[in-house]
């Protein structure tokens, strides 16, 4: 069996795993893990739309912002807002995020509903990958607890407009 049907049964079997780690069991970068959900957990959005889209995350409020690198795994509650351009940079500043997002670096976006790993609670989230396909941030609607229906739908709409043609 080829490691990308591998990678389907391992999600099959446990739809709550933390696609950081399938992806180390693997050997592969996280956006081939995403890439095996079924199509209608993980839909790609277009990552041109990059700056839109971020821009579009402070409608949301509050949400649980996670970045993860080799050595370490940063999660944040805040707020999008206050955007500004410095060179290579784009700024998300706000009281709750302070954020430097190298723009040039995003390779893909998804738009991705799952089970969370902790309890199976129904995550939705936004994952932003760089040109190498590993994680560069994710931001989830609603962490451990139910998502709003209004949030819900913001989502959906969201997903449905930047969506990769």
């Amino acid at each position: 069996m080829e490691t990308k049907e591998r990678i389907r049964a391992a999600i099959r079997e446990n739809p709550n795993q933390m696609t950081m780690l399938l992806a180390r069991k693997f050997a592969v970068p996280e956006i081939e893990i995403i890439r095996a959900f079924p199509d209608d957990r993980a839909i790609e959005l277009d990552p041109n739309r990059w700056e839109e889209l971020i821009r579009i995350l402070e409608a949301f409020g509050n949400v649980h912002v996670i970045v993860s690198n080799g050595g370490v795994t940063l999660e944040a509650t805040g707020q999008f807002g206050d955007f500004s351009t410095t060179g290579e940079f784009f700024n998300v500043q706000t009281k709750s995020l302070d954020m430097h997002i190298r723009w040039q670096e995003i390779g893909a976006v998804f738009a991705i509903e799952k089970p969370g790993h902790l309890d199976g609670t129904k995550t939705l989230s936004f994952q932003f990958f760089d040109r190498s396909g590993h994680s560069a941030f994710k931001v989830f609607l609603g962490f451990g607890g139910n998502i709003p229906p209004d949030k819900a739908d913001q989502f959906n709409q969201v997903r449905e407009n930047f969506r990769k043609g």
